[in-house]
């Protein structure tokens, strides 16, 4: 399917950026979990924001882009946290651990899997797609495909439902260097923390760190 392919740039909803070889921070959420009314107050605080941005000096603009990026990523994933409204499937652990399995079965064959936590209505996840013999790498859709198809047939048998489980698309990150990976590393581990759910990170049953394991 060629809108799984490899590119470097997709654009949807959202804008998705997937350079060659690139490790990528990725959140997605179940379907429904943030208020219409939250979701359209981003937009607009985002297409304002991005019009100011455009009649900057170009040298300025990526900094701007990714200040703009951050902000919005923070009060996106304040909402999420707070889980006050829409499903929180999450939670169940059955419903977790096939999520899990799952992440951890396209582990050295689709990805490099570095980390992740699940919440009650959304997962954070740090990987590395892998090369392929061509010299294309793993298409950033064809990953979210595999793992959001297989688990949410699995979840919506298990919980007795049909209709959409995750939201269509999801939100992503490169990361750009080795400081920014280990800030995105302890924000990961750290959510349930700031979410009130845990005292300690480690008490979390529900996060991975790749580098814990070796």
């Amino acid at each position: 399917m060629k809108n799984l392919d490899f590119k470097p740039f997709y654009s949807k909803t959202l804008p998705h950026i997937q350079p060659p070889g690139a490790t990528l921070f990725v959140t997605f959420r179940l379907a429904e979990s943030i208020p219409q009314a939250v979701i359209q107050e981003l937009i607009a605080e985002r297409e304002t924001a991005e019009s100011r941005i455009a009649l900057l000096p170009k040298s300025d603009r990526q900094k701007e882009q990714e200040l703009l990026h951050k902000r919005l990523f923070g009060k996106w994933d304040a909402v999420l946290d707070q889980a006050q409204t829409g499903p929180t499937w999450l939670a169940q652990t059955a419903v977790a651990q096939i999520v899990v399995n799952s992440l951890h079965f396209l582990d050295g064959d689709k990805y490099t899997l570095d980390c992740y936590t699940l919440m009650s209505n959304h997962v954070h996840v740090v990987f590395t797609p892998l090369e392929l013999e061509d010299g294309a790498y793993v298409a950033l859709p064809r990953i979210m495909h595999s793992l959001k198809g297989f688990t949410a047939v699995a979840i919506n048998r298990l919980l007795g439902r049909d209709g959409p489980f995750w939201q269509h698309e999801s939100y992503d990150h490169v990361v750009r260097d080795e400081a920014e990976l280990n800030r995105i590393r302890r924000y990961i581990l750290n959510n349930p923390v700031k979410a009130g759910l845990v005292e300690k990170a480690e008490d979390w049953p529900w996060s991975y760190a790749s580098w814990l394991c070796d």
